[in-house]
């Protein structure tokens, strides 16, 4: 199915926002809309969008998590500074 991956991308930003519910809106015509639900009433957070530009929007809203760094990530980050 084509929304898996927008499926998908909503229930990655619920898990990062705590106390915040999004839902996704599947228009008639195809385009997907962000929307998110406060005191049982829902509220639209963004215009209808195609499936590309509605994962981009839902993946860079709410908190983002830090990227995980390994010990071996860090030493090697470390021995890329330029010595004086």
């Amino acid at each position: 199915m084509r929304s898996t991956r927008a499926t998908a991308a909503v229930a990655r930003l619920n898990q990062r926002s705590e106390g915040h519910h999004y839902l996704m809106v599947v228009t008639g015509s195809g385009q997907f809309v962000l929307r998110e639900r406060i005191e049982g009433v829902d509220q639209t957070l963004s215009a209808p969008l195609s499936l590309d530009d509605f994962v981009r929007l839902v993946n860079a809203t709410g908190p983002q998590q830090a990227p995980r760094i390994t010990k071996n990530d860090a030493a090697f980050a470390k021995q890329l500074v330029r010595k004086s």
